[in-house]
């Protein structure tokens, strides 16, 4: 493919390196961005590293679940600040690079005893992090990359390079370091954990509407627009309730181990689908599928997997399981650990199977993060199962991709 005079441009243009750092932590810059923004550069629109931090931020982003990336991005280009993408007070931070680097450093340094940890509660050592982090973003002085003073760089202040650009001195530079480090857009991540608020968000984003119910909803645009035809006389406007008008079933691994610490992440999605969908009728299982699953969460009453085979074939199957367990649980015949299931001579790859034929929309989504989707235990029947179903983590972002993937193909129907 030969090399446009277009592309030529884009890797001559300033900020290239930045533009790759922002793919990297998920945000779909292009470079039509990044010559928008040279140009923008051109015509005197950058003054200050704030004026930049605006630019960038309006040229390359634009979804507010990237805006905390973007952010992040920003922040550790310019000023040399590594924020992890987790919330305060999330023991995820105990995973990442930048907790790990911070808190050799901070041994090395003596700042905290060569046994912290073993001798420190994971608690202590995350409010330890995220107050030095909070000094950083609140009396930060100039990174070693691009920001600085003096010297021969095209960006700083104070500098002797000619024709850059002046970030920061005189002009009130910093405002943009304090407002990355209020973390506003934390929540939006579709790498943040799950909460009642975004989980609501996510699953709204299902478009198959209709009105359910009695005229109780107030449509407030409409009023406006009545009333101020009738010259001021106020016209209240209702109409029903918008309900999702899929039908959906929702299966849910229940009583093994493996699934105990994702417990309060199921209770919530439980809840919030029960809000948000008219038609929904949940399901149990143990470990997987075979040829009969529960109506209630004992697994006392039973129901034939064979009738849910003859549902409509339209009908959302969301699965939520760990995907992990023996192996012959999966492949082989009488596979089932719970004893119920001595006359079903099929493995539960079977059901499955059937299951994906079946239903044209179905999604599994898995508590365990994606990054240890590869673990020991459980790596075989986890890619197995991935084989059939569509996976997603319990995530917000797992959650948007679960409701696109079961939206996204209704004009096919």
């Amino acid at each position: 493919m030969p090399v446009t005079s277009e592309d030529k441009k884009a890797y001559n243009a300033l900020f290239v390196d930045f533009l790759y750092l922002l793919r990297e932590y998920d945000v779909p810059a292009s470079l039509k961005d990044l010559l928008e923004l040279n140009t923008g550069i051109e015509k005197g629109l950058v003054d200050t590293i704030d004026d930049l931090f605006i630019f960038m931020r309006l040229t390359f982003v634009r979804r507010v679940e990237h805006m905390d990336a973007f952010e992040r991005a920003f922040a550790l280009y310019f000023y040399d600040i590594d924020i992890p993408p987790v919330a305060e007070g999330d023991l995820a931070l105990l995973r990442t690079k930048a907790f790990r680097d911070w808190l050799n450093r901070a041994i090395e340094k003596g700042e905290l005893p060569a046994r912290a940890k073993w001798d420190m509660t994971p608690e202590e050592l995350m409010r330890k992090f995220w107050e030095r982090l909070k000094e950083q973003t609140e009396e930060h002085h100039g990174g070693n990359k691009w920001i600085g003073t003096h010297g021969n760089s095209p960006f700083g202040h104070s500098g002797n390079a000619e024709g850059g650009i002046r970030v920061g001195g005189g002009a009130g530079g910093g405002t943009a370091l304090k407002v990355i480090g209020d973390r506003r857009y934390i929540s939006y991540s579709d790498k943040t954990v799950l909460r009642s608020d975004n989980l609501r968000q996510a699953l709204d984003a299902m478009k198959h509407l209709k009105h359910v119910g009695a005229d109780s909803d107030l449509n407030l645009p409409e009023t406006i627009r009545r009333t101020s035809k009738n010259g001021g006389e106020i016209d209240l406007v209702f109409e029903r309730e918008l309900r999702d008008k899929m039908k959906l079933v929702l299966l849910i691994d229940n009583g093994g181990y493996s699934m105990t610490p994702y417990i309060d992440l199921t209770r919530l999605l439980f809840s919030k689908i029960h809000e948000r969908f008219d038609e929904i009728d949940t399901y149990y299982f143990h470990n997987c599928i075979y040829d009969r699953i529960w109506i209630d969460q004992r697994r006392i009453r039973s129901y034939d997997t064979a009738k849910l085979l003859q549902r409509r074939a339209d009908t959302r199957i969301v699965i939520l399981g760990d995907a992990t367990m023996a192996p012959e649980e999966l492949m082989s015949p009488f596979g089932s650990i719970t004893g119920f299931d001595l006359n079903d001579s099929h493995p539960a790859i079977y059901w499955l199977n059937k299951i994906d034929k079946h239903f044209k929309y179905s999604c599994w989504l898995n508590p365990i993060p994606r990054e240890r989707w590869g673990g020991d235990y459980g790596a075989f029947t986890l890619k197995r199962i991935r084989e059939l179903f569509h996976m997603e983590d319990l995530t917000l972002g797992g959650v948007k991709g679960m409701v696109e993937f079961l939206s996204d193909k209704t004009g096919h129907e």
